[in-house]
């Protein structure tokens, strides 16, 4: 029987041979690469939203609270509830809009939330009413991102209103930038931000503006904290041009792989999948193994991607199909059970982002639709 060494797993589905690897020791990497990088007296909060990325937030953050990172942020109460019954005891942030009904969970569960409205305000008030635990808050501006928050306009007042209720415990204040690969943008809401800052109290106060391109290009003195989220996993957000900031050495802690269940010879001009899409230019060695779209790779990298089969990179051909791709292995020496290696740290996701025409964010979060996770060091 097949066996894995030095490897953690959770819901392994062992009837399956495809799977996807993430590198533990990689994600330390990274996460020491970058806090060398950010002043001591400056806090580091991870982002674990959307599963960390397709990673696995519950099976990354200890060792992203043990590589130097403070803080977890999320997307909703949710995910903030799925650490929280994994004994992760860190202060975690909700980072998108919580809604009214559910804030007297967030008490509960002790996680963070976001406030930018007077709905916000009763809503805890009532929490607070209900449960005696004032709600820990962050107020979000809307420095130019125009997605959620106060305006920034309004936002000196909103500070001082949630200031004076004695019912909630404000944590901190935070904004998010919308173009930080464009200085000219990004220093629009900088200029903002530092605005607002200086006409409030802000003691004891967690400042956060800068994201993981603002954590590795920006200097902005007002603010005491640093959301960090894609150079985590080893992937590099777009960088304004002509950027001479910090780049810290990131490997990619996502792989893919799959193991080879078919092999045959496709005769000269035989088509290879739906569409015949491609066809066999002479006789031709073609693998299939158990990976599609509806795990997350998408149709269009159809005959544009490869993968290495014992130390050979062999092209992918033929339509890529719901649950299945093929590979031309033609000359390789290879046997059902062989592994195809998609992804990891040499065929880097950025490339399929390329082609497809996107970011390496969306990317890492299709794979994780019905994939096993395997984790290893």
């Amino acid at each position: 029987m097949w066996r894995m060494k030095n490897i953690r797993q959770t819901n392994l589905n062992i009837h399956r041979d495809s799977w996807v690897e993430i590198n533990i020791g990689n994600l330390a990497h990274n996460a020491v690469e970058i806090r060398k990088n950010v002043p001591r007296d400056v806090k580091l909060l991870a982002v674990v939203k959307a599963d960390a990325y397709g990673h696995g937030s519950v099976m990354l953050a200890p060792t992203l609270l043990a590589s130097g990172f403070d803080m977890l942020g999320v997307a909703s109460i949710d995910e903030g509830v799925d650490l929280r019954r994994a004994k992760i005891n860190c202060e975690i942030l909700v980072l998108g809009a919580v809604p009214v009904w559910a804030v007297e969970t967030a008490v509960e569960e002790d996680i963070s939330i976001p406030i930018f409205s007077d709905a916000h305000l009763e809503a805890c008030k009532q929490a607070f009413l209900r449960t005696n635990k004032k709600p820990k808050v962050h107020v979000k501006i809307d420095t130019g991102m125009n997605r959620i928050g106060i305006g920034h306009d309004k936002a000196v007042d909103f500070i001082k209103k949630v200031q004076k209720s004695d019912f909630i415990d404000l944590k901190g204040i935070f904004t998010h930038l919308a173009v930080a690969e464009d200085r000219d943008g990004t220093q629009i809401q900088i200029d903002r931000w530092n605005k607002i800052i200086s006409q409030t109290d802000t003691e004891g106060l967690l400042l956060h503006i800068q994201n993981t391109v603002g954590t590795l290009c920006y200097d902005i003195p007002m603010s005491n904290m640093r959301r960090v989220g894609i150079a985590l996993y080893g992937l590099y957000p777009d960088l304004p041009p002509d950027d001479k900031g910090f780049r810290p050495d990131l490997k990619q802690v996502i792989s893919l792989k799959g193991r080879v269940v078919h092999i045959h010879q496709a005769a000269d001009h035989e088509g290879v999948s739906y569409g015949f899409t491609y066809r066999a230019n002479g006789e031709r060695t073609i693998a299939t193994i158990p990976i599609g779209y509806a795990d997350g790779v998408s149709r269009g990298l159809s005959n544009k991607i490869y993968g290495v089969l014992n130390g050979h990179k062999v092209p992918q051909v033929g339509n890529i199909t719901m649950d299945q791709m093929m590979f031309d292995i033609t000359g390789v020496e290879a046997e059902i059970g062989d592994v195809i290696t998609l992804l990891d740290e040499d065929n880097s996701i950025d490339r399929w982002a390329e082609i497809l025409n996107t970011i390496n964010y969306e990317l890492t979060c299709r794979l994780k639709v019905r994939l096993p996770r395997v984790y290893t060091r």
